[in-house]
């Protein structure tokens, strides 16, 4: 297993395992599959913001996993708290990849000096949480009811990490 910046050029890969998510779990609150030209637009705020795409490809540069984080809410005081999401393909699970990439996702916002960590997880999605608590991040709250999907309503819980505080914070 290799772990790599991904580019445009993995579009396809990320958008295969966003799609098995949407249909076929609770892990994204979202009906319809994304095409591609929605990919485009995603990495298009990925580089303008400088927020990672990380990746991790098998020996046949095959990826089966990745994540990456994105402005958590969008006015000026929030600037140090990023929201990250996770996804490793379904044939991949339960072999420590997401812990790979969850380890270089904390990596790159300690360096950029993020200080806080938000991970939003459907509260049935059991393994997800527990990777994440692993990795020091602790339950903060729950929002009852906060989508629909399959015909069910579905509670999201907040987990977060709190990393170092930034050298020189300011308001700017």
């Amino acid at each position: 297993m290799k772990l790599i910046n991904c580019s445009k050029d993995y579009s396809q890969a990320i958008l295969d395992i966003l799609n098995e998510e949407i249909l076929n779990s609770t892990a994204l609150y979202d009906y319809r599959p994304r095409d591609l030209d929605s990919m485009t637009a995603w990495f298009d705020v990925k580089q303008k913001n400088s927020f990672p795409v990380v990746g991790l490809t098998d020996g046949q540069d095959q990826l089966v996993a990745f994540g990456s984080y994105g402005t958590f809410r969008a006015w000026p005081a929030y600037k140090y708290t990023v929201e990250l999401s996770l996804y490793v393909h379904k044939h991949h699970r339960r072999r420590g990849y997401g812990g790979l990439i969850l380890e270089e996702l904390i990596k790159d916002a300690t360096r950029r000096e993020y200080h806080n960590m938000i991970a939003g997880i459907d509260s049935q999605n059991l393994s997800s949480k527990k990777l994440h608590e692993n990795f020091g991040f602790q339950h903060c709250g729950q929002i009852v009811h906060a989508g629909y999907k399959f015909s069910r309503w579905l509670d999201l819980d907040f987990y977060q990490l709190l990393l170092p505080l930034p050298a020189r914070p300011d308001e700017r």
